[in-house]
Order: structure tokens, then C-alpha cells, then sequence
């Protein structure tokens, strides 16, 4: 059904397009795609008369819609779904070697102007095209200062601590972990071998000094992800909502049970409450902690005390006004 639905509208688009090709498209056989299309040419609006029904023409091994019957317009992305492409489409453009990074920006403009006119409620992709250029950016400075071997001033977020660093590095390596860009660093304020997210990298200066990691640097082990869980760190138990769904793609995180409406109960380590607090805080009602207790708690108050700030901040407004 979904391909049928999808059928119509596709071929709108591209009067005269060779069976073999549509079918390349659809990733089926030209003998499925033929038989769909006997399919359609029995499908139509109420009454049924040749009138009402859609008409396909054929002119050798090509086909043409000559009437639609309604079914005009293209299927649309669901919040999950047009959250997930555009994930994707941010880590292509930071895959290093994608040869025109311009074209995957405007893909990302085109999921995110069809996310915004058809997004439920609670997905939130307003940023994706100015994040993707500014990592694009922040990409291409890392691999000339790769090429020229030179060090790098970077203004940093990290996310387990919500804070923002100044740090000079000497570049090592730039490289992909499940999707993600990063650059591997020797950080001369943390005195040790770092992984930097390319999309948490908010300014980025080449120096006019040597990169010079010092012997002991040595590569990060990644085989098993950038997050290497550990027996003595918490484990929390969550239920995620069908747009909370990309949480368990995004994050380290074993899927314990399919749920009724589409939901999933998941089971994830953690290193720090607080950046716990805040990714189940930030998923806006999408999620709810299950277990443990004291991380329940946590995010209970956290959330009321910013009601209470919120509450203090428009009655002072109130007064003011």
C-alpha cells in the first residue's frame, strides 16, 4: 500500500520514465512494478467510471499518468521519520570524501521544509540546516589543519557537564563513529587523548604552530562505540514515545519490549544524572523514567523547580508591567 500510494505522485513527477528505472527506484522487479500498475489503473475516486479511475499510458517500455484521480500528492513524513533522515543526513555531511556537501545541505533544507508542514506535535527541527553548514565548516578547518599539521583553538561543548571550553588541541585524526563525526585530539588542558564531536565544536581557529602530539598520545579504541559503558555506572529504564523512538538509534541503549501506540521501553547506562536529567527533560513529555527511583526523582525536580522559576519570572514581569 504504501508503494501504491507512493506510485502516483512519483510518476507525475517524471512523465515518460522507463519502467526499469521506476522499478530501480522502488526496489522492486519491473514485473512487480507492471503488476502494481495494473493495480492502479483499477483505482479511483467513488463511481468508478472510466472517468474515475487513474489512467496510465504506455509507450514502449515507458509509462505516463494522464489522470491522477486525487492522488496527487506525495506521501508525508511522520516527526520520527523526518527526524531519522535528517540524522542521517547530518552525519553524511560530515562523512570525510562526500564529494558535493552543498547538495546534502539542500536535502537537509528539503526534509526540514517537509518536516515543518507535516511534523506532529513535540519534533523539533528548526536548526538542521544552519547546524549542518556550521559542522561543514568546522570540518573542512579540521582536515586543513590535518593537511598542514597545524594546532587548533576550539571553543567546545560538552554535554555531560552543560558547560562550553576554550582548549587548544593538536589534531590526530578525523574519523566516523556510528554515523557521527569526530576529531581525535591530544587536549593540552585535559592532558590527554580526546574525541571531539564535530556538531559540539561551536568555533574553530588555526594556529600558526605545529601540531606536536606528544609520544604517549595514543588512538582511541572505538570498536565498541565512543561511549564505553562500564559494570559500576547506573542503568535507567525508559519508555519512549514514537518520536522519542530515535533515542534508542542515537545513544547506546538495549531495547527491552515493544510497547502499545508504538512505544519502546528501553534500558540505557549513564555516566552523570544531570545529563540524564536534562536528555529525558529535553524530550519534552516523550519519555519517562521507569527505574531507578532517585533518577525519577531527579527529573521530577528539576522540572519543578523550573516551573517555579518560570512562575517567579512572569509574576515579576506582571509587576513590572
Amino acid at each position: 500500500m504504501p508503494r501504491l500510494l507512493a506510485l502516483v505522485p512519483y510518476l507525475l513527477a517524471r512523465p515518460g520514465i522507463a519502467i526499469d528505472e521506476a522499478a530501480r527506484d522502488f526496489d522492486v522487479t519491473p514485473r512487480q512494478l507492471r503488476r502494481d500498475l495494473e493495480l492502479l489503473w483499477m483505482c479511483g475516486l467513488p463511481g468508478y467510471g472510466p472517468g474515475d479511475l487513474i489512467d496510465l499510458s504506455f509507450e514502449g517500455d515507458t509509462v505516463t499518468v494522464t489522470f491522477d484521480a486525487g492522488m496527487n500528492r506525495p506521501l508525508r513524513l511522520t516527526g520520527a521519520e523526518a527526524t531519522a533522515l535528517l540524522v542521517a543526513l547530518r552525519a553524511l555531511a560530515e562523512t570525510p570524501g562526500v564529494a558535493d556537501t552543498d547538495a546534502v545541505l539542500r536535502a537537509i533544507a528539503k526534509i526540514e521544509a517537509a518536516a515543518g508542514q507535516a511534523q506532529p506535535s513535540g519534533v523539533v527541527v528548526g536548526l538542521a540546516v544552519r547546524e549542518g553548514e556550521r559542522t561543514a565548516r568546522t570540518r573542512a578547518a579540521v582536515q586543513q589543519a590535518l593537511h598542514e599539521r597545524k594546532a587548533l583553538r576550539i571553543r567546545y561543548y560538552t554535554a555531560s557537564r552543560d558547560e562550553i571550553t576554550e582548549r587548544t588541541v593538536d589534531p590526530m585524526r578525523l574519523l566516523i563513529v556510528q554515523a557521527v563525526g569526530y576529531l581525535e585530539a591530544w587536549c593540552r588542558r585535559a592532558e590527554g587523548v580526546r574525541l571531539f564531536r564535530l556538531d559540539r565544536i561551536d568555533a574553530v581557529v588555526m594556529l600558526d604552530e605545529a601540531a606536536v602530539p606528544p609520544p604517549e598520545a595514543r588512538p582511541t579504541e572505538i570498536s565498541g562505540g565512543v561511549f564505553q559503558a562500564r559494570p559500576e555506572q547506573p542503568e535507567a529504564e525508559l519508555v519512549l514515545e514514537p518520536d522519542a523512538r530515535w533515542v534508542a538509534e542515537y545513544y547506546p541503549c538495549e531495547e527491552l519490549a515493544e510497547l502499545d501506540g508504538g512505544r519502546l521501553r528501553v534500558r540505557m547506562r549513564y555516566g552523570d544524572e544531570s545529563w540524564m536529567v536534562r536528555l529525558v527533560l529535553g524530550l519534552g513529555g516523550d519519555a519517562w523514567v521507569e527505574r531507578p527511583a532517585s533518577l525519577a526523582d531527579a527529573v521530577r525536580q528539576r522540572a519543578s523547580d523550573a516551573l517555579a522559576r518560570a512562575a517567579h519570572l512572569a509574576s515579576t514581569l506582571d509587576r513590572l508591567g
